[in-house]
């Protein structure tokens, strides 16, 4: 998609599960780098699924954190969870050719049934090793009869086998230069794409709005260079158009970890508080 003919689109799209530290800063402003670069405009997606931990307040402290470090988005903002017909969509469509399957199985069980040195993902965790991918079509439609929760898994031999690749996508470099390559979603396994208690998840989700926002250019952390693996395959899987990704250095911590609302690094609202200005951020950050 990065032909002169097609408008140039990138998206930040933070979760308000937390207050935005310095790793969502620098991201945000790599996205600001790359459309200026690429001579296109920058959106804002909020990727508010989770219907725990995001809230209100925290996607208001998302626009005021932005708009103090002055980094400027065109269009109206996305918020998936304003969209979930769209994800149910998808879901259905891969459905309706027999590639996900329900899946009642709990976390431990997955963990337990996947054995002692089991295939894992990217993320670490075990392959699921196919418990209710072999359950028949009455059993399945008993357990959601009877109101068992369930997610939605992806059948990934089966996917594999209606769009068998190679699926090659573009990645750009700090210049913007680009380079082929070549997914390999295998190493995922039978991912899961909806949850149990949203029709969607990361990975769906994000592939959905990319393609209904139009965005050709994915600029996001190296910590998810690997889910574009699966992603590639969703887009061939739904007939999506694939974006050019570029996937930026992460700011680290002290202890040499990524920065993390879990782990408590601190805010920029609370940098604000202390009396940083935005220009110090941008200079500390390289952006200077």
């Amino acid at each position: 998609m990065t032909g002169s003919s097609v408008p140039i689109r990138l998206r930040f799209a933070p979760s308000p599960n937390g207050r935005l530290h310095l790793g969502h800063a620098y991201s945000a402003l790599v996205n600001e780098l790359f459309a200026a670069r690429l001579g296109g405009d920058l959106i804002l997606r909020i990727e508010d699924i989770d219907p725990v931990r995001s809230r209100p307040d925290l996607i208001a402290a998302i626009a005021d954190d932005l708009a103090w470090l002055g980094i400027g988005f065109g269009g109206s903002v996305r918020r998936q969870s304003e969209h979930f017909p769209a994800y149910r969509r998808a879901v259905d469509a891969l459905r309706s050719r027999g590639l996900v399957y329900p899946c009642f199985c709990s976390r431990a069980a997955v963990i337990a049934a996947a054995g002692p040195e089991p295939p894992r993902d990217p993320d670490g965790a075990p392959h699921y090793p196919g418990t209710c991918r072999v359950l028949s079509q009455d059993e399945r439609a008993s357990h959601i009869a009877a109101g068992l929760p369930h997610s939605w898994r992806l059948d990934m031999n089966r996917a594999l086998a209606q769009a068998p690749g190679p699926h090659r996508f573009s990645c750009l470099d700090a210049d913007c230069l680009e380079t082929s390559h070549v997914a390999d979603p295998a190493r995922w396994g039978d991912a899961p794409i909806a949850r149990r208690d949203v029709p969607t998840s990361y990975h769906l989700s994000v592939v959905v709005d990319d393609a209904a926002q139009d965005i050709s250019h994915v600029v996001r952390g190296a910590d998810l260079a690997a889910s574009t693996d699966l992603h590639v395959l969703l887009q061939a899987l739904l007939g999506l158009e694939c974006p050019a990704y570029h996937h930026h250095a992460l700011i680290l911590g002290p202890d040499g970890t990524k920065l993390a609302k879990s782990r408590g690094s601190e805010s920029l609202g609370d940098l604000r508080a202390r009396g940083v200005t935005p220009a110090e951020i941008r200079r500390r950050l390289g952006f200077g």
